[in-house]
């Protein structure tokens, strides 16, 4: 398999961002990602204007955020127009992208607003995690997870100055609703950024500016596995990558802790988001530098260990996982989240 970063979930001039499909293609290519996946606020204009396709070693995909007032917010990809949502709730928005041939993941699901901040409002949940039509979610979201947990002005700067010692572990709460949804389905996990850069855009530049991208781009990706490495050709890639990620066949990592490239979850002939009836099968988890491996049953730990690979032999039916944990910034940190194998 071919191993992908993807930067998920941003926002360009647009919509409520503060740069240019270009200026964030290059700023993706100074942070080492391959794949840019951009989600502007109801709003496919960068498609429309043809600023889908290959810059340089970068590849721009354009979905949509859909985005009613206050919540519902969802992440369509594979779509040709804009989800008029009017009217929709969470499950029918999910109806709506997949009726369009599309797919997408809920944004920020689990937001339940910042208990320091109420005035900011109750949060931007999604209503509809049991609908049908949802095929996955939005797991870790690097400006919304971290930020709702911020207790005070204190760690609100200390993000903004080192966001890389506020970002610890996805919430517990995601964890356990995600561990929950995937024991009746396949829910396949991405991680994003909800990227804005945001600033004061003064003609071509923007001299003042919070969480620019390029910086944004070091922390949550979410890796995609192709069977082939890129062809250079818009078509034939973006069919790569939106199959990987329909099929769960990606996992999330921090890659600001450590270059994640090379992370492997497979049990016998079977990989993330693959499912399959229960019986003896040995699960296996490789990482390219060592860490602290978890193997979880229906989100509870049934093996760990240390170092690079981690083996562990089961016949029980679940939905198996795999967390890594990496000490960084003084203490362990999540590193890598995978997909599940699911054996029924």
């Amino acid at each position: 398999m071919h191993d992908l970063a993807c930067v998920v979930h941003l926002h360009s001039l647009y919509s409520d961002g503060t740069g240019t499909v270009r200026e964030i293609a290059r700023a993706a290519r100074r942070a080492g990602a391959d794949v840019v996946l951009l989600t502007d606020h109801d709003s496919l204009e960068a498609k429309r204007r043809g600023e889908e396709g290959w810059y340089g070693e970068v590849l721009v995909l354009v979905g949509t955020e859909v985005s009613p007032p206050r919540r519902n917010h969802y992440l369509a990809f594979g779509v040709d127009e804009e989800i008029d949502h009017a009217q929709l709730d969470a499950a029918g928005i999910c109806r709506a992208v997949r009726d369009a041939g599309g797919f997408g993941f809920a944004a920020h699901p689990f937001s339940a607003g910042s208990a320091r901040w109420k005035r900011a409002g109750p949060g931007m949940p999604f209503d509809g995690l049991h609908c049908e039509a949802l095929e996955g979610l939005e797991l870790w979201s690097f400006v919304n997870d971290t930020g709702e947990a911020l207790s005070g002005v204190r760690d609100l700067v200390r993000f903004v100055a080192a966001p890389g010692r506020a970002l610890d572990h996805p919430p517990r709460r995601n964890l356990n609703a995600w561990d929950e949804l995937c024991r009746d389905r396949r829910v396949v996990a991405v991680g994003g950024l909800d990227s804005h850069q945001f600033g004061k855009r003064v003609g071509g530049f923007v001299p003042l500016r919070l969480m620019g991208y390029a910086r944004s781009f070091r922390f949550i990706r979410t890796h995609v596995l192709c069977p082939r490495a890129p062809s250079g050709e818009l078509e034939h890639d973006r069919e790569g990558i939106y199959a990987a990620l329909r099929a769960g066949r990606c996992y999330i990592a921090v890659d600001s802790i450590a270059p994640a490239r090379g992370f492997a979850f497979d049990a016998d002939d079977l990989t993330m988001g693959e499912e399959a009836p229960a019986g003896r099968r040995t699960l296996r988890a490789r990482t390219p530098l060592p860490a602290r491996l978890s193997l979880l049953r229906d989100g509870r730990p049934v093996a760990t260990g240390e170092g690079t690979l981690l083996e562990h032999e089961v016949e029980e039916p679940g939905v198996y996982r795999i967390e890594a944990q990496r000490w960084s910034k003084g203490r362990k940190r999540t590193w890598i989240l995978s997909n599940p194998i699911y054996l029924r």
